[in-house]
């Protein structure tokens, strides 16, 4: 089965669990992304942002060091609260040796605090590097970084149940359009994947095909 028709599963069991107060704020916010005009992410053919965070086991890791050693797969989640996320990392776990045959590299980065970061990891048994981008400063170098309205603050705090302050260890409610970036060794972006339906996401397939291609 597609990565994206396991997602559409869960959609269907996000409608019948969720109030409709909480989704029409959640669907409101993706159609209002969607329609703004805006060009979300940086775009094939750019340099991609270089970076240096801080990994779980404390180790840093420098994304021009990772590029020394192949290709680099990018990609930007919301956080382990997220179950959309979830899935996309376990899909992404799964094809894990194709990358690495490829001689890629899969980095991920969500806003959420180094603590949750780790147990996320632990948890989902994550092989690949998983970061914590507090205040979420690589997603603004790479242009996904959006404030969430205060109606959806309300929805996710009172509805969901869900502090993001605390929950990212932030002072902003902010979040990443969910995104994957394909890097190659010389930094330059050559494939961009950025969708304000955090719903979908990017087939693992296609990642293998972008990394055949470089």
């Amino acid at each position: 089965m597609l990565l994206n028709e396991i997602l559409g599963e869960a959609k269907q069991q996000f409608k019948s669990r969720v109030p409709e107060h909480a989704q029409a704020e959640i669907f409101g916010l993706i159609h209002e992304q969607q329609q703004s005009g805006k060009v979300y992410g940086l775009r094939e053919g750019h340099q991609a942002p270089d970076f240096t965070l801080p990994s779980t086991t404390g180790v840093a890791v420098n994304l021009v060091e990772q590029l020394a050693k192949g290709p680099v797969v990018l990609t930007f989640y919301r956080g382990g609260w997220c179950p959309y996320c979830n899935l996309q990392l376990r899909a992404y776990q799964s094809i894990l040796p194709e990358i690495e045959a490829l001689g890629g590299r899969l980095i991920a980065l969500s806003p959420q605090n180094p603590e949750n970061t780790l147990s996320q990891q632990e948890k989902e048994d994550l092989n690949f590097h998983v970061f914590s981008d507090p205040n979420g400063k690589v997603a603004s170098l790479y242009d996904i970084l959006f404030e969430l309205p205060t109606s959806l603050q309300e929805v996710m705090l009172h509805t969901l149940k869900l502090d993001l302050l605390d929950y990212n260890a932030a002072n902003r409610w902010i979040l990443p359009i969910p995104s994957t970036f394909i890097i190659d060794r010389s930094g330059i972006i050559r494939f961009t994947y950025v969708n304000p339906d955090f719903m979908q996401r990017l087939e693992p397939q296609v990642i293998l095909e972008q990394l055949k291609n470089l």
